[in-house]
């Protein structure tokens, strides 16, 4: 489990962009592996605006001043995940027609 930088919410790896900072910039870390701190973020272009307009990625990649997300708001755009892996506040994910993913199936005696 790890927390969105821009929802604040704590959702799996899985759902979640890595991204790290790189000569001033922040980059999407897709196969986990570039070395240095990294962030974590939904793929979803409303936590992007809330990361940035809280400055949360110099701070949560302990950077000196400003960093460009522009490599992120491209490949947030291009990858929009679902509206189904995230949700507002007071909704909950079965209310938007899904069913849980990754839960294993219970039979009954």
């Amino acid at each position: 489990m790890r927390t969105c930088v821009g929802c604040k919410r704590r959702a799996l790896i899985g759902e979640l962009l890595r991204v790290v900072a790189v000569a001033g910039r922040v980059v999407v870390d897709e196969r986990r592996r570039l070395p240095g701190r990294g962030a974590w973020l939904h793929p979803d272009p409303d936590c992007l605006a809330k990361a940035e307009r809280r400055r949360a990625f110099p701070r949560a990649l302990r950077a000196a001043g400003a960093l460009d997300a522009a490599e992120v708001r491209e490949h947030v755009g291009r990858t929009e995940a679902p509206r189904t892996t995230h949700h507002e506040p007071g909704t909950s994910p079965g209310s938007r027609g899904s069913k849980e993913a990754g839960r294993p199936v219970m039979s009954q005696p």
